[in-house]
């Protein structure tokens, strides 16, 4: 058996550090043949020793330098140099686990060169759209918990006995919460979700229930569903990842533990299954499985992405842009939690949608928002 050659993306985060303890429990199913990363030097120093992955870039030139002196061999620096390693074709699987609108290029990259794309990077296809499905929608094997849930339900079923989409959110940790009760939540309890670990942004996402919209949008691409199909359930207990319900009334739910390792793993897997990495769900302990619908009132990140989503084109690469930059700006303490969808809001009412030809005009567009964000906000460069 040939080992699959794998790329990892966003390495040194929260996704791609659980890659690889997923790759090291099968070496001899799993090469760790390139790792990318942003700035973190020691921890992608270790990596790079630990996989002995031959080719190795970080987006931070003075960070690659340092990482080069550390390790002992070339480290590639730049942008342009992660998406270049996401499209040289030494890869038959790689995992674009990079944060925000950055991955766009790689997942891009990725696809043209025929690999499989291990889609972690759901801001790929919240921006791209089409322009990124164009390029092998049947070889995206996605990576979040929701959209693996569905993907999985979905196998062997026509697509016409779909009838909708239901996506699970936890509600993170401002459940509950009613409209007025957030202007003064602190980094730290916004950094406090109650079911995944996870990075920074999309933690700060989950609490605005803006990644919850992400992949609603995200879920349209992949799966061909219209957004009048796709439906939000707030599920606090997380053990339902998604849903499929079908025209006959059925409905298809994949459940398991919250541990990313079990997604990961299934996408570099499928359409085989390895064994899990995790202690299974007991599901003579779990008790309960509470469903209640999302709070529109409270979160409006959630409905603002939805109406993005509707009304298409290059709507969604702004609502995306203005969000990165507001959720930077919460983060550095800037701002506080109920500015990021006023923020969105006024960008997404002063933008003229288009339909976009090319990458090129959706990252003119992206900087665009990016700009009004920070002029809305009375901020420099945050993100």
């Amino acid at each position: 058996m040939n080992r699959l050659r794998l790329t990892i993306l966003g390495s040194t985060g929260s996704i791609g550090r659980q890659a690889i303890d997923v790759a090291s429990r099968y070496p001899d199913r799993v090469e760790v043949v390139a790792l990318a990363a942003s700035t973190s030097v020691e921890r992608f120093a270790e990596q790079a020793r630990v996989t002995g992955a031959p080719y190795l870039v970080l987006a931070d030139p003075e960070a690659a330098a340092r990482a080069a002196s550390l390790i002992g061999r070339p480290v590639h620096a730049g942008p342009e140099a992660v998406a270049a390693l996401a499209g040289d074709g030494g890869a038959d699987i790689v995992l674009n686990a990079l944060v925000g609108a950055a991955g766009l290029r790689a997942s891009a990259s990725a696809l043209a060169s025929g690999a499989r794309l291990a889609l972690a990077n759901k801001e790929s296809l919240v921006v791209g759209g089409e322009l990124v499905t164009s390029l092998g929608l049947d070889r995206i094997v996605p990576v979040d918990s929701e959209h693996s849930a569905i993907y999985q339900s979905l196998l062997g079923e026509p697509a016409e006995c779909v009838s909708r989409l239901w996506l699970t959110a936890s509600g993170g940790p401002f459940r509950g919460r009613r409209p007025g009760e957030l202007a003064d939540v602190t980094v730290e309890e916004a950094l406090a979700h109650p079911r995944w670990t996870m990075g920074p942004k999309i933690t700060i996402d989950s609490a605005t229930l803006m990644n919850k919209g992400l992949e609603v949008i995200e879920a349209h691409h992949l799966f061909g569903v219209d957004y009048d199909r796709i439906k939000v359930v707030v599920h606090p207990q997380s053990c339902v990842h998604s849903m499929v319900e079908y025209v006959d009334g059925s409905v298809k739910a994949h459940l398991g533990v919250t541990d990313m390792r079990i997604p990961i793993q299934y996408a570099l897997s499928a359409p085989d299954r390895w064994v899990s990495p995790v202690e299974p769900v007991d599901f003579a302990t779990l008790g309960r499985l509470d469903f209640e619908e999302p709070d529109f009132d409270t979160f409006p990140c959630l409905g603002l992405a939805l109406e993005a989503g509707r009304i298409g084109g290059t709507m969604p690469a702004a609502l995306n842009a203005a969000n990165e930059v507001a959720v930077a700006a919460f983060l550095g303490g800037s701002i506080p939690l109920t500015a990021i969808p006023s923020t969105i809001e006024q960008v997404l009412g002063a933008h003229e949608v288009h339909v976009p030809g090319s990458i090129e005009e959706v990252e003119a567009v992206d900087e665009w928002a990016r700009r009004e964000a920070r002029r809305i906000l009375g901020i420099g460069e945050v993100a």
